[in-house]
């Protein structure tokens, strides 16, 4: 999904006897196409964004309900409002009093974990897919599968873009329009393409 973090660790194993998702779970190189259970998560994370959308246009407290049952974790006293879009929903966490505002995408099967009182603005993108960057790899179709993880207290301008393995500390504040690229300290604004530190908060 984004050319970021290449994994310079260990090159894609086809003999592994894991099968695609063990691997995925594990960090490591996978590959969805040779996956029909992969196929079957996604599927159902599609049509589960696709319900909550459609309950909350009707009832927000079902549509709420549907979401809860549907990711890892939402904790107590966190809203949204939808389109609310997860492929993997087991692998997505939000914490306590958190907000995920409209257009909210999590693509690949990474683990985001998202604190306590994170305001997140409309039309952010997670992204925890990583494609090799060897051509021949990517042709084969490989893929990892790294996890971003937020602090407590971050806020989250409108149309924010973070790559795959990704950390952002607490009480940060991430500009609209950013691309975060790497790991943001705690107590910062960072903005831009790709983000960067500007101040302290």
């Amino acid at each position: 999904m984004t050319v970021t973090r290449d994994a310079a660790v260990a090159q894609p194993d086809p003999t592994d006897p894991r099968s695609e998702y063990e691997r995925l779970l594990a960090g490591d190189w996978y590959r969805y196409r040779l996956s029909p259970e992969l196929g079957e998560i996604t599927a159902a994370g599609h049509e589960a964004s696709r319900r909550i959308a459609e309950l909350y246009r009707e009832d927000p407290t079902a549509g709420l309900a549907l979401l809860r049952e549907t990711v890892g974790s939402f904790g107590e006293g966190a809203d949204f409002r939808p389109p609310f879009y997860v492929e993997y929903g087991p692998h997505l966490s939000i914490g306590d009093r958190s907000f995920i505002n409209t257009g909210f995408l999590v693509i690949g099967g990474g683990r985001v974990t998202i604190g306590a009182d994170v305001l997140v603005g409309p039309d952010a993108r997670f992204y925890t897919s990583n494609h090799p960057t060897d051509p021949a790899l990517r042709r084969e179709g490989w893929e990892r599968a790294l996890p971003i993880t937020v602090g407590d207290n971050v806020w989250f301008g409108g149309s924010v873009v973070v790559c795959p393995g990704v950390t952002i500390g607490a009480d940060s504040v991430i500009a609209a329009g950013a691309v975060v690229t790497k790991d943001v300290p705690a107590g910062v604004v960072v903005g831009g393409n790709p983000a960067r530190v500007i101040r302290e908060v």
